[in-house]
């Protein structure tokens, strides 16, 4: 049998719900993305609490919080205590997310589900991965291969590939095959043919134009609304898509010299860009081109300014302006209060970039036809004045005294422990003063309550605290610079150092902007105050997609070519998924599942594999040719046994019967077309053939794979008559392959 492989879907099937899925892959248990939704519903979060203990690694895809926003909560409170992996930018930007959703909530309710200290705690053990890096796990996972490959979805966004035994386990949501400004698309040619792929159908009904269209009608948009004197709002993420829309917005502004200023607000928006600004190698290739010949940084904004505060926007000159801030749903942050001050006025627009979560604020106004009036509740946290300040402080005394008077009685009763229960009944020589008139001048008494002790040339009872006044002898050493020291007592410890760094600016190694700092610093008393109100909406409203992923159309064709022999399919709509099932089973492969929620489906490959030792006889008798990272031989044995019954191949006992020559390799044209020309020459494609000088003629026959997943036959003919340019070409194509 092949590979073991379960799949438990923990949140997010046959729905637009967060991600979270349980992969067992022969025991070992991956928990792939670990997402909450923003309204942060402990709920959701029932089904990974009953198996977050048994979880042995955590792998996360994307820094949002769809995908990794439960982290903290679930390294708290449901004992995940699993290493965690992913890339460096999903570490960093995904921890600047959490930090923004708290402030965010703790700005506007008694937010109490994490901390900032839990969220530094979450990830403080993550182990950062480069692009394609094979990272080998040990102990339990002993033989497993993990590895990030490009999503292209958002920086750093990763597909996983798993790997055991020679077969691979892909995970491959959210990804997207387009390039953008910022980012490269998706490398299909990584996964082709792999044991068991796991994918979304989140768009697997949507289609979309062409990015330049799109991108034209994304600022003809918005500069029409600036031009009729209007105020432009995009909720929009914290750290996520927001970067493509600042490229397009920068291109735009530099190209046309507009005046209207441009904004991001985010309570880490400093942060966001000076850490993107070293995220340059996970970047599209313009952006590294551009960098090698210019040197110039593509997330240097010139046109758009920084905010970490909303009076900082308040105090900006009057006129119209585009704000960019979070979060995109409108439940919170900065977004949700521009929105209610900007949506009366008919001149102003707010324009989503992405489809909202359900039950939020946003996806109410992305219904079609939109509500002419919402709900909100606006709430502020204020400082505590007067009897309410002072009712606070007295309860913090009380509070303070408790706590002082039981840890008195817990310092009493263990002092009363450490004695043990009759001290004088077990040992002659402590005498207990309680019952004594006068005592002997060797006799001094002892202070807090502790038991007075006469010591007459004996070793003093253990139960004792001091028998005697204390004395340590010094035993420093000295040399001729005076006394050694051990340089790891003056050592600051990492901890201390990141506590250092979250109260700096967001350069260098901080992770909070001043700004914010400040609010988590804030120690004054406060409460929060809400009031509802009902909000005429009058701006216009105008939905564009810039998710960044793959369409309806693009996913297949992407599926096709994965060709993989078993397909999970998870998170979309029940509509979207039972679609993208039908489509599969006729065009992709006959394996298909689409599991329910908390559902173990069971996608072990049909595989026969067999772990087989080379005996090392066979192996001084073979010669290995290298192609690519592997090395390749065609040898005959026979199976035998070693002695711990393990299957093992030894030299053949007879002759072995010959073989017809195998060439191994993948020839593409084009690199041979140029070899060729290199070489002198003369070649042209030609009605989908190489042409080669005036006779010879060479050509791919057939297709690398077929529909359903199985293996192709492809050929390359060459054809021309017997002559030297015919024997020459076809030693420059032999050339190209490996003889076995």
């Amino acid at each position: 049998m092949g590979t073991s492989v379960q799949v438990t879907p923990l949140c997010g099937v046959y729905n637009e719900n967060p991600l979270s899925y349980l992969v067992s892959i022969d025991g070992f248990n991956f928990l792939i993305d670990c997402g909450w939704n923003d309204h942060f519903d402990p709920s959701l979060l029932q089904p990974l609490s009953r198996v977050a203990s048994t979880v042995d690694a955590v792998l996360l895809s994307h820094p949002d919080t769809l995908h990794l926003g439960a982290l903290p909560y679930a390294a708290k409170h449901l004992g995940l205590a699993a290493p965690v992996f992913s890339t460096e930018p999903v570490y960093r930007l995904g921890l600047l997310t959490m930090y923004d959703q708290y402030l965010s909530r703790k700005q506007v309710s008694e937010f109490d589900l994490f901390t900032l200290d839990d969220i530094d705690s979450a990830f403080q053990n993550v182990t950062r991965l480069t692009n394609a890096q094979h990272h080998h796990l040990t102990g339990k996972g002993e033989g497993i291969v993990i590895s990030p490959h490009v999503a292209g979805h958002l920086l750093g966004g990763t597909v996983w590939k798993i790997t055991k035994d020679g077969e691979d386990v892909i995970y491959a949501v959210d990804f997207n095959h387009r390039k953008e400004k910022h980012l490269n698309g998706i490398n299909q040619s990584s996964f082709v043919r792999p044991a068991v792929l796991i994918t979304d159908a989140y768009n697997a009904l949507n289609n979309q134009p062409y990015r330049r269209q799109k991108d034209r009608e994304f600022t003809e948009t918005i500069k029409k609304t600036l031009r009729s004197q209007g105020n432009v709002l995009l909720p929009v993420d914290t750290a996520g898509r927001v970067l493509e829309l600042l490229q397009i917005l920068e291109s735009c502004w530099n190209e046309e010299s507009l005046p209207f200023p441009i904004y991001f607000l985010t309570y880490v928006a400093s942060s966001t860009i000076d850490y993107v600004k070293s995220f340059l190698e996970w970047m599209s290739d313009a952006m590294a081109k551009s960098f090698e010949t210019t040197r110039d940084n593509a997330f240097i904004l010139k046109r758009v300014k920084l905010l970490v505060n909303k009076s900082e926007l308040d105090n900006a000159p009057e006129g119209p302006k585009v704000v960019l801030a979070s979060m995109a749903s409108l439940e919170a942050g900065f977004s949700h209060d521009i929105f209610v001050e900007w949506a009366t006025d008919a001149k102003n627009l707010v324009l989503f970039t992405e489809r909202a979560q359900f039950g939020t604020l946003a996806r109410m106004l992305q219904a079609d036809p939109p509500p002419k009036a919402v709900k909100v509740t606006m709430s502020k946290r204020i400082p505590l004045v007067g009897e309410e300040l002072i009712a606070y402080e007295e309860e913090q005394n009380r509070i303070k005294k408790e706590e002082a008077l039981k840890a008195s009685l817990i310092k009493e009763e263990e002092l009363k422990t450490s004695h043990g229960a009759d001290v004088s009944m077990s040992d002659p020589l402590v005498i207990d003063t309680s019952n004594a008139k006068s005592l002997p001048d060797a006799v001094a008494p002892r202070g807090g309550g502790c038991r007075d002790i006469l010591i007459d040339g004996f070793t003093p009872p253990s139960t004792s605290v001091a028998p005697m006044f204390p004395f340590y002898e010094n035993n420093s050493e000295w040399d001729d610079f005076g006394e050694v020291i051990n340089p790891d007592d003056y050592v600051i410890k990492d901890e201390d150092m990141n506590q250092g760094a979250m109260l700096v600016g967001g350069d260098m190694d901080g992770k909070i902007d001043e700004a914010s700092a400040s609010l988590i610093l804030d120690s004054r008393p406060s409460k929060v105050v809400s009031s509802e109100l009902t909000v005429p909406v009058k701006c216009s409203l105008i939905y564009m997609d810039f998710e960044g992923r793959s369409d309806a159309r693009s996913v297949k064709s992407i599926l096709s070519h994965m060709a993989p022999l078993k397909l999970v399919l998870v998170h979309g709509t029940a509509e979207a998924t039972e679609h993208l099932k039908q489509h599969c089973l006729k065009h992709v492969c006959p394996h298909v599942y689409a599991p329910q929620l908390e559902e173990t489906i069971d996608v072990t490959s049909d595989l026969c594999a067999y772990k087989v030792q080379l005996s090392e006889k066979l192996m001084s008798n073979i010669i290995f040719k290298k192609l690519g990272e592997n090395e390749i031989a065609w040898f005959d044995s026979d199976v035998g046994k070693t002695e711990d019954e393990m299957l093992s191949l030894l030299p053949c006992s007879t002759p072995a019967p010959p073989h017809k020559p195998i060439l191994v390799g993948d020839l593409k044209m084009a690199d041979f077309k140029q070899f060729l020309a290199d070489n002198g020459v003369q070649v042209e494609f030609a009605g989908g053939a190489l042409r080669c000088g005036e006779y010879v003629t060479i050509r791919k026959v057939g297709d690398a794979s077929h529909k359903g997943g199985g293996a192709g036959s492809q050929q390359i003919v060459i054809e021309g008559p017997a002559c030297e340019d015919y024997y020459k070409i076809r030693e420059y194509l032999y050339s190209h392959f490996y003889l076995l």
